[in-house]
């Protein structure tokens, strides 16, 4: 008689059936289609088959339990539940891509992604916990997060007053984040100068190199943070120049994303930035701190 004991079967109940393997594929027919929601250009952008572009949509809809796009003369239409799962198949297909390069990996529970160009250039950024403010971090960053709490995110309320001259402010818009509003004490002001830091009021954010998938990562904490109303820190080293035309210059910050209002009630993202005392991004050393110009900081008294 043996003495091993039989392993139960696993209730039906508990068993659950692999994701499919060609999910990624079925994914991006079903991204492509609700992005031109034409099938013979989803067909053309995605080098496949009409037949086969049907037959992912109809399989993810199949396992998913809900129909994702509606038909009426030839025309593609997104449902409520199409819609809903939109988003986050686009992260999943943008992440899936850039971790296959290696460039986005977790550190800690955080998400930390990393750039880096044939001529040197590179771009590295890592969310960081927010106890990072209080652990012997910038008294202005402090400040800030102190004020927006006691502010409830009301941009003209008067607890937040003395700190609107060291954020920035942002809008979302059809063509991505615009800013709104630049602090004269801000650390952008002080890395490029007033003028051109006022210049860049009504302008999109400036996206780095790195194709559509990390531009798309790039923006993701000022979706989060929208999304979440919430607050989020993060630490982004990498080369900028000071000047139009001028040579990348090293830069270490770290910055706080709050959910903001303005008068009417609508969405406004305020951005809190100053220069790191250390750097707190795996795999990256602190050498970004010792080649950084000694002006680039905020002046602030508290």
């Amino acid at each position: 008689m043996s003495d091993i004991e039989p392993v139960a079967p696993v209730p039906q109940t508990l068993q659950k059936d692999p994701a499919p393997a060609l999910l990624f594929e079925m994914m991006r027919s079903f991204v492509t289609l609700a992005h031109t929601l034409n099938l013979s250009r989803a067909v053309a952008e995605l080098a496949s088959t009409r037949q086969t572009v049907r037959r992912h949509i109809q399989q993810l809809e199949e396992a998913m339990g809900a129909p994702l796009f509606t038909i009426e003369n030839r025309r593609y239409s997104l449902t409520k539940a199409g819609a809903e799962a939109l988003p986050e198949a686009r992260d999943i297909i943008d992440r899936g891509k850039l971790w296959l390069d290696g460039k986005t990996r977790h550190a800690d529970g955080m998400l930390r992604l990393s750039h880096e160009e044939p001529n040197g250039w590179c771009f590295h950024q890592q969310q960081q916990p927010l106890s990072l403010i209080w652990d012997g971090g910038s008294a202005m960053l402090q400040a800030v997060l102190q004020a927006w709490s006691l502010s409830r995110g009301e941009l003209e309320s008067e607890a937040f007053r003395a700190m609107r001259p060291y954020v920035l402010v942002y809008r979302d818009s059809p063509n991505g984040w615009i800013c709104t509003e630049v602090g004269e004490k801000s650390f952008y002001t002080q890395w490029w100068g007033w003028t051109n830091a006022r210049s860049s009021i009504g302008r999109p954010i400036k996206l780095f190199p790195g194709g559509p998938e990390f531009e798309n990562m790039l923006n993701y904490p000022f979706r989060e943070v929208e999304a979440t109303c919430g607050v989020r820190l993060d630490e982004v080293v990498t080369e900028i120049p000071r000047e139009e035309g001028g040579a990348p210059v090293p830069l270490a910050y770290k910055r706080l994303l709050m959910a903001g209002r303005y008068p009417d009630k609508s969405f406004a993202l305020i951005a809190a930035v100053d220069r790191s005392s250390s750097v707190n991004i795996v795999g990256v050393d602190d050498s970004f701190l010792r080649e950084m110009p000694l002006d680039a900081k905020v002046t602030f008294a508290g």
